[in-house]
């Protein structure tokens, strides 16, 4: 299975955009300390973990420190060693979401056909809010991730629009 993974790292107020290998990991703190390596000062590292235009991963260290993962679809675990690696460990639901709480389509539209479809078959794992303090909710994240048509390169670069360093990891792929 391909996968690109491409790491953003803030520091002083700007980033820096790597593309990390993973090549030849054994667990997940051997991923962390990959994505440490990238930027060994930052106050905050994001891994963007994109395998076969099917699955996402993101992984979070603030501050070198307390890994914090989301997966876009279980079914990743099940596909590859890789995946196994990044989700197999985590629950099957996902956390950020209040219990009652279910991702919603966009509001004020009463016309079905309007709203963005869900790929009912997925089953996001992890922490949805990994991103919330960043301007990506939880429920944000699920939409983008379970929108009908959207490949995961899309949901990264959404992403980190947001985050202001969408170009940085554009360059990353024309390379």
């Amino acid at each position: 299975m391909s996968y690109f993974a491409a790491a953003v790292a803030r520091i002083d107020g700007g980033w820096t955009a790597d593309e990390v290998s993973l090549r030849g990991v054994t667990d997940i703190e051997e991923v962390a300390d990959r994505l440490r390596d990238v930027e060994p000062d930052a106050d905050l590292s994001l891994l963007f973990v994109e395998a076969d235009d099917t699955y996402l991963v993101i992984l979070r260290l603030d501050e070198g420190e307390d890994l914090r993962i989301f997966g876009s679809d279980s079914a990743y675990a099940d596909e590859s060693r890789l995946g196994a690696l990044l989700v197999g460990d985590l629950k099957t639901s996902v956390t950020g979401l209040e219990d009652t709480e279910e991702p919603r389509a966009v509001a004020g539209s009463d016309d079905d056909a309007e709203q963005p479809a869900v790929d009912p078959e997925a089953d996001p794992v992890g922490d949805a809010d990994i991103l919330a303090d960043l301007g990506i909710s939880a429920q944000k994240l699920l939409a983008l991730c379970g929108h009908e048509g959207m490949m995961p390169a899309d949901v990264t670069a959404e992403i980190c629009q947001v985050l202001g360093c969408g170009d940085e990891v554009e360059e990353l792929r024309e390379v």
